[in-house]
């Protein structure tokens, strides 16, 4: 797990939160944290498949839009702001049964209300398995006490 000197703070009160629910429940693990750049890996298993036996593309949209929404947070003021996906797409490119995803999440655009990201998701050898543009709303806080909706 990597996370930029500088967000070091960040990543702690994030950590000390415990994971959001439904990253937990998919196994979405965060590896890599930098304000230009996030990574998240997901499994590929009975958590994250669908009857066929496919990963789900609704898992691949949790694990694009958990990246963004995060990688917003943690180019905001968390005492002040908060972070909420406004609008996602995906292209499912790639099926896939077993294994291990990562996402790479970008920023394309970051402005004060919105932030717009790239997100790639692919498997070990580079191949890309789902790509997704994700907007994230960057909302004023109305209980600076509740910062990861506990």
């Amino acid at each position: 797990m990597y996370v930029e000197e500088s967000l070091q703070d960040r990543y702690e009160l994030f950590r000390r939160a415990g994971k959001p629910g439904l990253a937990e429940t998919l196994g979405i693990e965060l590896t890599y944290i930098t304000r230009a750049e996030i990574r998240a890996t997901m499994p590929v298993d009975e958590r994250t498949r669908q009857p066929a036996g496919l990963l789900h593309g609704g898992a691949s949209v949790a694990l694009a839009e958990t990246v963004a929404s995060l990688g917003t947070w943690f180019n905001i003021d968390p005492e002040t702001y908060s972070a909420a996906g406004l609008e996602i797409n995906a292209n499912h490119l790639r099926p896939l049964r077993s294994g291990t995803v990562t996402a790479t999440a970008c920023p394309l655009s970051a402005g004060t209300r919105t932030w717009v990201w790239d997100i790639r998701i692919t498997v070990p050898d580079g191949k890309m398995v789902c790509v997704s543009r994700c907007t994230v709303a960057v909302v004023t806080r109305r209980d600076p006490d509740r910062r990861f909706g506990t």
